[in-house]
């Protein structure tokens, strides 16, 4: 975190000053403004956090509810997820609370006593190590408070607006195209209906989205005819595992998926209550918890447990669904139009719960589109870039389907039916890459470069999120992580990996160094603002070959220290050196004839360029920016 640069901070550095929409922000919903989110789950709520890094955009969250979310029905943190808090400056704290998943335990038949289970393997979580993140489970409604709490220290003072619900909408021409009917559902003006008018809208209103009915998308997909119980309880018991991760097979009582909760008493089971046949389709969903506790105890015998407490119950039945689009052009119209509407996460995309996938994918849906909207409303990028949205995140949608229905029909397959015992496990450790959320790879577009030089970088794949490792600081001698350096405060990175000449010689990062702060076509030139820091769009950082101790910080060139604040300091934290025996360049294969490391600003790979490929690096930034006015 830095700060100090406008001033001497004695308080909070987390709160920025307000500017923008944050100075004199109204407390009701005007009636024309920039962006309307609707909801405020997941995909919503990210939406809203990163677009209150924008002080010129005036973004206003609501929810038919009359207060904030108490209990979230979503638990599951992959390691991706935790990469986006850290972004969003959270993931600290959140991991404190958290319940950290290193094991997950599989209990089977017993091969001599098959009436009993018992536990046959104990896999780590990310055997490949994968991220240096750690898989977590909390409360829903915890991770939407972090984002509510960024929001209004953010400039433009954000806060959700409760107790308004979404009715409908139209769109038509000018300015403010989409117009909105509102009803306040609690408070002074409840039962009122209002229209406002806005120039997009978000839909991340759930499962049952109305926002997705308005603009005419169709869910496709169906049901997968199994009913499970899920229950957060508080129990007495003696199966040995209860704080532990688990998959649980009986022989004659169905599967369990058993998820311990934060706070280190609580869990979460999903019970399997078998096939919905014809008959049972009216009334398995009306089925009582003492029902889904007995089932549970006939699935852990010779194990039991007394249940003490029910925090919360359901039941459901599996489904795969996912929308032919994610925003409101017409099929054929790409191109001829630009969106107005967006849908995001369940709105989007239903599935199992137990790949703990939904509010994963939701994150990062409402990211990806998060910084696209603050882009194009403030002048910096073409409405075109709106487009890039559901052609990318449909693609993830997809994958994820394909995925849940393999790994859910697994877990409700009955254990004597398994041709190789070790075929559940077996697929958990095999596929771990794709829950965790690092399977994305968004293909070539204005904002995603070909992987034409991909040789040079082969740790950062072009498309794929930036995977982080270690570097040093050279002004302060402190070991970093390299991607945790990153906010999510709407810029691009451009890191530049140097060739083998050292600080102040001649080489091709000094060159590249020079065009970039001097030439008319660097991006840098052409789209900073000029009454904005030297670093207000992109995030330039060199990193060296040589240990810290090697790196002059004097003969570094000054595109990698820029002037910041209205003091114009420099900035010394952009310049890095490697850690002796855990060398960047050979943990992320990057070329030792150096490398240009193009990240957007939702943490993926946009491109892998020559330190020499500079009109390559201008006509990229040319396509998907706009010069500030």
């Amino acid at each position: 975190m830095q700060f100090h640069h406008h001033g001497y901070v004695t308080t909070d550095p987390r709160i920025q000053p307000a500017a923008g929409v944050g100075l004199d922000r109204p407390e009701d919903i005007p009636d024309v403004f920039d962006v309307l989110v609707v909801g405020t789950g997941p995909a919503g709520t990210i939406t809203a956090a990163q677009l209150s890094r924008f002080p010129s955009v005036h973004t206003r969250i609501i929810d038919r509810r009359p207060h904030r979310l108490e209990m979230g029905h979503a638990d599951g943190i992959q390691a991706r997820s935790v990469e986006t808090f850290q972004a969003f400056g959270f993931a600290g704290r959140l991991a404190e609370e958290a319940y950290r998943i290193t094991e997950m335990a599989f209990w089977k038949p017993d091969p001599q006593n098959p009436e009993h289970i018992v536990r046959t393997a104990r896999p780590a979580d990310d055997p490949t190590g994968i991220s240096e993140f750690p898989h977590l489970l909390v409360n829903q409604a915890r991770i939407i408070d972090y984002f509510n709490e960024y929001m209004a220290n953010s400039p433009t003072r954000m806060r959700p607006d409760y107790g308004v619900e979404f009715l409908g909408l139209t769109v038509g021409e000018g300015e403010y195209p989409v117009q909105v009917r509102l009803r306040y559902t609690a408070g002074p003006r409840q039962g009122q209906e209002r229209t406002v008018r806005v120039k997009y809208l978000v839909g991340g209103d759930g499962a049952h989205s109305r926002v997705r009915t308005e603009i005419g998308c169709t869910h496709v997909g169906a049901q997968a005819n199994h009913a499970w119980g899920v229950m957060d309880v508080l129990v007495t018991t003696d199966f040995p595992d209860i704080r532990l991760k688990c998959a649980i097979q009986s022989r004659s009582g169905g599967n369990i998926l058993h998820i311990p909760r934060e706070g280190g008493h609580l869990f979460r089971m999903y019970v399997d209550l078998g096939e919905v046949t014809a008959d049972r389709a009216a009334t398995i969903r009306r089925t009582p918890i003492e029902d889904i506790i007995a089932k549970a105890n006939a699935i852990l015998h010779p194990y039991s447990m007394d249940v003490k407490h029910v925090a919360w119950w359901s039941v459901y039945e599996v489904g795969h669904r996912v929308t032919d689009k994610f925003d409101d052009v017409p099929a054929g119209a790409e191109g001829e139009r630009m969106p107005r509407v967006f849908i995001a996460g369940d709105a989007c995309h239903t599935h199992s719960a137990k790949a703990g996938q939904g509010m994963n994918v939701s994150l990062q849906d409402g990211f990806n589109l998060g910084w696209k909207l603050g882009y194009v409303l403030d002048g910096r990028s073409p409405e075109s870039l709106l487009a890039t949205y559901s052609a990318e995140r449909q693609v993830v949608a997809q994958n994820l389907i394909d995925f849940d229905r393999e790994w859910s029909t697994l877990m409700a397959k009955p254990a004597d039916e398994f041709e190789d015992p070790s075929e559940l496990e077996d697929f958990y450790v095999k596929t771990f890459e794709f829950p965790a959320g690092f399977m994305t790879e968004y293909e070539p577009s204005m904002i995603t470069g070909a992987a034409t030089h991909q040789g040079l970088a082969e740790g950062f794949t072009v498309g794929k999120r930036f995977k982080s490792a270690r570097v040093v600081r050279v002004c302060d001698a402190n070991p970093v992580h390299l991607g945790h350096l990153a906010d999510a405060d709407g810029r691009w990175r451009i890191y530049a990996f140097a060739d083998a000449g050292a600080a102040g010689q001649d080489s091709a990062l000094s060159r590249f160094a020079h065009w970039l702060g001097t030439a008319p076509d660097s991006p840098v030139v052409r789209f900073t603002p000029a009454e904005g820091d030297d670093d207000a769009t992109f995030d330039v950082k060199v990193i060296y070959q040589q240990v810290h101790h090697d790196v002059d910080i004097n003969a570094v060139p000054t595109a990698f220290k820029p002037t910041v604040g209205p003091f114009d300091l420099l900035d010394y934290n952009k310049v890095y050196g490697v850690i002796e025996g855990e060398d960047i360049f050979d943990i992320r294969q990057i070329d030792r004839g150096g490398a240009v490391v193009v990240v957007r600003p939702d943490q993926y790979v946009a491109h892998v360029l020559p330190l020499e490929a500079t009109a390559d690096l201008a006509d990229f930034f040319a396509a998907s920016l706009r010069p500030p006015a």
